[in-house]
């Protein structure tokens, strides 16, 4: 197009100047693999966000605990077997481990989003997640109660 408009207006057409001796070069900036070791929030994203696999693994576990449950006392005493395993110990306490980061990260997280004022004063924001950590305090002591047998 540029040609032929050229061309209308009786102008010769040249092309465009290449310069390599002095072109810069794009920024490419050097980034390990390992970044988010470099510091501590960063680290702490990557193991929030990796907690959401174990999450997943608990949802699962969850299911097929319910679907042996149901499936009779002897599906049970099989999954029960295969959960004592020491490599599904070992899986079962890193999951525990991941779970409660990804709970108090969550609740932490929490009154950052919320609003959160009383009589037009903003509450810091231990005092926002306060109520999170006592209803999972509350919730833990009951269901600690029912397995001792005391309720």
């Amino acid at each position: 197009m540029v040609q032929s408009l050229a061309l209308a207006l009786g102008k010769q057409v040249t092309e465009m100047p290449q310069y390599l001796q002095f072109q810069p070069k794009p920024y490419q900036p050097q980034m390990s693999a390992y970044w988010y070791f470099d510091r501590w929030p960063y680290l702490r994203f990557v193991l929030r966000e990796a907690s959401s696999f174990f999450v997943a693994y608990f949802a699962a576990l969850t299911l097929f605990q319910v679907a042996a449950l149901s499936a009779g006392p002897s599906k049970y005493a099989k999954f029960e077997e295969c959960m004592r395993s020491p490599l599904m110990i070992i899986l079962n306490s890193l999951t525990l481990a991941f779970l409660l980061l990804h709970a108090v990260t969550w609740f932490n997280l929490v009154p950052r989003v919320m609003m959160r004022q009383v009589l037009g004063k903003s509450i810091p924001d231990p005092v926002a997640a306060a109520p999170n950590y006592l209803v999972w305090l509350g919730v833990s002591v009951i269901i600690g109660l029912f397995i001792l047998r005391i309720i």
